[in-house]
């Protein structure tokens, strides 16, 4: 499913002339999450761009998405810690507990975030890179790979997927393109690589090379899951030229206190947590070309200052090409 917005525009839903109103932040509702909400069932997918709207064939919302706030989710844990404002109480809580566990898991967070800046704008400047495949975006927070993308090349074109609906509440933040470029968003599972590459494809031209951005998501993928083959499949499918930009929180760096984090949100969360040590996140790039420094620790990813380089990261990071 996508929703393609520009500013001052509103998405919706209609069927049977009846329509599905986005409530969400900017749009009169509650900061930590809005709603698909009108009468009437699911119906195709409206996209409001220049003005005009513009039906697309794809999975339709179903009903509005509702979150139960007494329980944890990683995407407003991750809020907290980046110091947003989007969660509640029991992200809160589950959040202090992680830090308890892992009092740099902060500093590690944000350095995350840096590291995707650092890389976006590495490839929308030095690699010449126009198109964007953002997979597990989570709640848009500073710097979303848009918004750097397009600092640097306005006429960028970045498609967002996720299947989480905390982060489908917020994705008119994620939508606001320059007008030379274009953003999307599509709702898939990183588990279905092949409804992403088929829903990006809608937005993307995949015969052109396209940077696969996976930040700080196949933590949320067991071995059972075979993250490596879901890896493979998506760069498969893209052509020679193609980038991909990684991190993955290490399980040996500060390897005690990781596995104390990592039981500890196992416990608060739906969502499970498997972390890795460097040679099995190397594997994700097996067959592509790492770029300088190669895979290293987050924060000594071509940083921008000693203050970055020196921030305790307990992720492995790294941008690879496609030959």
């Amino acid at each position: 499913m996508g929703v393609m917005l520009q500013p001052g525009y509103v998405a919706a839903t209609q069927k049977a002339g009846r329509s599905r109103a986005w409530t969400g932040p900017g749009a009169g509702g509650e900061a930590a999450g809005g709603t698909l909400r009108g009468s009437g069932g699911p119906g195709p997918e409206i996209c409001c761009r220049l003005g005009r709207l513009e039906p697309r064939n794809l999975t339709n919302y179903g009903e509005s998405p509702t979150f139960d706030t007494s329980v944890a989710h990683v995407a407003r844990v991750y809020n907290y810690w980046l110091g947003g404002k989007d969660n509640f109480a029991a992200d809160r809580a589950a959040g202090e507990q992680a830090i308890e566990a892992f009092p740099n898991i902060v500093l590690s967070a944000r350095s995350n975030r840096a590291f995707l800046a650092r890389a976006v704008r590495f490839l929308a400047g030095e690699a010449g890179i126009r198109q964007f495949l953002d997979i597990g975006t989570g709640i848009p927070s500073a710097n979303n790979t848009h918004e750097v993308a397009q600092s640097v090349a306005p006429e960028s074109r970045i498609t967002y997927a996720d299947n989480d609906p905390v982060v489908l509440s917020h994705a008119r933040a994620l939508l606001a393109s320059d007008p030379a470029g274009a953003t999307a968003y599509v709702e898939a599972d990183l588990r279905d690589p092949q409804k992403i590459l088929a829903s990006a494809a809608q937005h993307l031209d995949l015969g052109r090379p396209v940077a696969l951005m996976l930040m700080a998501i196949l933590q949320h993928l067991g071995d059972e899951d075979d993250p490596r083959g879901i890896v493979a499949t998506l760069i498969g499918a893209l052509p020679a030229g193609s980038y991909l930009a990684l991190s993955h929180p290490a399980k040996d760096i500060d390897a005690e206190s990781m596995a104390k984090m990592a039981d500890t949100l196992n416990q608060m969360m739906a969502e499970k947590v498997t972390f890795r040590d460097r040679p099995a996140v190397a594997r994700f790039f097996d067959g592509l070309e790492l770029v300088q420094p190669g895979m290293v620790q987050a924060s000594k990813w071509r940083p921008d200052s000693e203050l970055e380089t020196a921030s305790p990261a307990a992720l492995w990071a790294g941008v690879a090409r496609k030959g």
